[in-house]
């Protein structure tokens, strides 16, 4: 696997905000660094494209990179907010049975944005941007009428939303807004055509300038392991 071994520095188009935050911590972090050629075009997407789609396997980096790129963003105060989203469509039981509030009950399910979120933040600066509302969890059910606006939307787990679903998140987006649409359509879970096939088909036959970064097997850095078990799924047909 050919591995890129230059830094990337992003590409910001909009001026730092001059006046301190309750983020201004001192925190000196590096710029993001891509692992693959692939994750290389996927920084490059989401430095230049107002809407990014990434698809492919597990332990590619699509949802570390997409919850970095939003902390990192929301750190500078390059957008005022950071809207997390994913369908609660469970491969057991329902979300309904979990106990809690529905930002409550959908907060497990998001972990993997939040957790890479909190690990490039800092923990402390996390939990202050999630209770003043620059971080916010929407659940599907409460997202119909809202408008989203300078803000960064991720819908993760995109592959598992249905079409009338994933038109109605599009739907929401305003002004000043970055949205990434994470996936794999290898892994619905939904027992009709997946809103994520859908949406990919659309950009495609009508060549809309949305980039669609495709992920492979290839491209799993997350361990051997993991890498030989997608392997062993895909070559099995499973």
């Amino acid at each position: 696997m050919k591995r890129r071994r230059a830094r990337l520095e992003l590409v910001e188009d909009r001026p730092v905000r001059p006046h301190k935050t309750r983020f201004d911590e001192e925190r000196h972090l590096a710029p993001i660094q891509p692992l693959t050629d692939a994750q290389a075009r996927y920084l490059d997407a989401l430095a230049n494209s107002a809407q990014v789609i990434v698809l492919g396997p597990a332990g590619t980096g699509k949802t570390y990179i997409a919850g970095t790129r939003a902390a990192d963003q929301l750190r500078q105060r390059r957008i005022s907010k950071v809207v997390i989203t994913r369908p609660n469509v469970p491969s057991g039981r329902s979300l309904g049975y979990f106990p809690g509030s529905l930002e409550e009950k959908i907060a497990p399910w998001v972990a993997p944005l939040t957790e890479a979120m909190k690990e490039r933040m800092g923990p402390a600066a996390f939990e202050i941007a999630l209770k003043t509302g620059d971080i916010e969890i929407v659940p599907f059910e409460v997202m119909r009428g809202r408008t989203f606006k300078d803000c960064m939307v991720i819908l993760d787990e995109a592959q598992n939303t249905t079409t009338p679903e994933i038109k109605m998140f599009l739907t929401r987006i305003g002004d000043d807004c970055q949205v990434i649409i994470n996936g794999d359509v290898s892994q619905t879970d939904l027992r009709e055509v997946s809103g994520l096939r859908t949406v990919i088909h659309l950009v495609k036959s009508r060549m809309m300038q949305i980039p669609v970064v495709e992920f492979t097997r290839d491209d799993i850095v997350r361990s051997g392991i993991c890498a030989e078990w997608v392997k062993a799924f895909e070559e099995s047909n499973l």
